[in-house]
């Protein structure tokens, strides 16, 4: 996957690109990514890329010209490359709060170009020439796109082919089946009065495998039960749910 990012602070991105499971996904070419400056595309000495918002207001706003052109000159490479597709994605929290599905299907992506606002955000004109999707993290506010875009990047690297060292780590993390992950424990057996749960100690895979099934609708009662409204539960689920609900109103 190739992934282009636009951005004032291109430093900032040697926080994923050297480091942890996306640094070796760089490193070993199963994720490639490139960075453009506005600056470099700035045409006055002092390479000004904000400028005050018409109208009045606070802060400053990111510039169209040299913007737009590091948007196009990342169009341009990844057309070079061979990339039929290169849609942008601008990060901002105006945009589609997105989940773990979403990220599923950027991530089936061959190529794609995130941009990083910063300052008040960027002039409304570059949203309505060059950007598809408005996405976001959340509803709350950062400094700049480069911290999501590094969050969005990590997520997305980490469905590809190959890259986490167990595949099946993908397949149980959470929200990949609508619910929360189960508890997790390692050694010691016993820490400051808490003990590991006996099913894990057995051996008997398939009670594990139940016991985490059972764990993972518990978890996610009680911590999101928001997530329950869209989760697709089995019949057991369903009557794991019952008596957890049970449960907790006889208490």
């Amino acid at each position: 996957m190739h992934i282009a990012i636009v951005t004032i602070f291109p430093e900032m991105f040697t926080a994923i690109t050297q480091f942890g499971v996306i640094g070796r996904a760089v490193k070993d070419e199963r994720l490639s990514l490139d960075l453009y400056n506005p600056r470099s595309f700035a045409e006055d000495s002092r390479k000004t890329v904000d400028d005050k918002p018409f109208g009045g207001g606070p802060g400053m706003l990111l510039k169209t010209g040299p913007l737009v052109a590091a948007i196009r000159a990342a169009k341009a490479a990844s057309q070079e490359m061979g990339y039929t597709e290169q849609k942008v994605y601008y990060l901002s929290p105006q945009g589609k709060p997105i989940n773990q599905g979403h990220v599923e299907s950027l991530a089936k992506s061959e190529s794609l170009i995130l941009v990083c606002g910063r300052y008040q955000g960027i002039d409304e004109r570059v949203i309505l020439s060059e950007v598809d999707e408005e996405i976001s993290l959340g509803d709350f506010v950062l400094s700049g796109g480069e911290l999501a875009a590094m969050a969005l990047v990590d997520a997305m690297g980490r469905c590809q082919p190959d890259v986490l060292g167990d595949a099946g780590s993908l397949n149980e993390d959470s929200f990949s089946d609508g619910l929360l992950h189960c508890p997790e424990y390692t050694r010691p057996e016993t820490f400051e009065g808490y003990v590991v749960p006996e099913v894990l100690l057995s051996g008997d895979h398939q009670a594990i495998k139940e016991w985490k099934l059972e764990q993972s609708v518990k978890v996610t009662w009680k911590k999101r039960p928001d997530l329950l409204e869209s989760a697709t539960l089995s019949e057991k689920q369903k009557s794991q749910l019952k008596k957890f609900k049970s449960e907790a109103d006889n208490t």
